[in-house]
């Protein structure tokens, strides 16, 4: 199959990482400007204001990293606060319906796990991409660990 990628491969929202990166260092200079040019604050009030702006852009961060990294070997699923590695034998079938909010992992297990690394909030028709090919390597790499 020509129309695999090749692997290893990385899917993440791209145009969302951006806007949540350049928004948390925007708020960051900007919580950090007004810290330092209001007079009346004491070093403590504006060392307050710096580490909630940096906790802010944390949190933004921490929503950046998602993606989903698929290898030889099977898939690597980083949500905001998790990381978990699949074999591909694991993969029964990779959904991304229309309003679903990412795409779901159905699990050999019973379980259904969210892949946030694929998203179509902002660039619809690239997640779409995304899930297709995730999608046709999972079929591929099952039917080759058939016996």
């Amino acid at each position: 199959m020509s129309d695999l990628p090749v692997l290893p491969v990385t899917f993440r929202p791209g145009r969302t990482r951006a806007v949540l990166l350049v928004a948390g260092a925007v708020i960051f200079v900007v919580i950090t400007t007004v810290a330092m040019l209001l007079e009346q604050l004491g070093p403590g009030e504006r060392l307050s204001f710096i580490v909630t702006a940096a906790l802010l852009f944390g949190v933004l961060a921490m929503l950046a990293r998602v993606k989903v990294v698929a290898d030889e070997s099977g898939v690597t699923v980083v949500n905001i606060a998790s990381r978990r590695r699949l074999a591909w034998a694991e993969i029964l079938q990779v959904n991304l319906r229309p309003g679903d909010p990412w795409v779901f992992l159905n699990l050999s297990d019973g379980t259904s796990l969210p892949a946030l690394g694929i998203q179509p909030g902002i660039a619809k028709q690239h997640a779409i991409a995304d899930a297709r090919a995730l999608r046709a390597l999972a079929e591929a790499h099952s039917t080759r660990d058939l016996p």
